[in-house]
């Protein structure tokens, strides 16, 4: 039951994100981005397995049936880097705005709000180097 929970809701984590990878918003980009980062790392320990007992082995005794833990440090890594990234690019997105006056793909890849005016003309005049 809860392998076909995990996998209703890994489907709907990777449909929002790629919903979101397909707007005209950067943000909304980034967002998607970090959705299916995050929900392949929810992938990736669903795959490590849920069952299983904590990798620890009191005094004299065997454990069997450990759930293996180099699945979850990895995992636990790729939050932290793309937390790190994700934060990164909303910075980087900022920096778009605050440059060309809108967030939309479109308008920035034709030249932006405020980024259509050239830039030698604000410095004062045309420059011929």
């Amino acid at each position: 039951m809860t392998e076909f929970v995990l996998a209703a809701v890994l489907g709907v984590l990777f449909a929002v994100g790629t919903f979101l990878l397909l707007r005209r918003d950067v943000v909304r980009v980034v967002w998607g981005v970090a959705i299916v980062s995050q929900s392949a790392n929810v992938y990736l320990v669903t795959m490590g397995g849920l069952e299983g007992a904590a990798p620890i082995v009191a005094h004299g005794g065997g454990g069997g049936g450990a759930t293996d833990p180099l699945v979850q440090a990895l995992v636990l890594t790729a939050i932290v880097i793309g937390f790190g990234t994700t934060a990164f690019a909303l910075v980087l997105t900022y920096r778009v705005y605050e440059e060309h006056g809108t967030i939309d793909v479109v308008d920035i890849a034709a030249g932006g709000v405020n980024g259509a005016e050239d830039p030698d003309a604000s410095q004062g005049g045309d420059r011929d180097d």
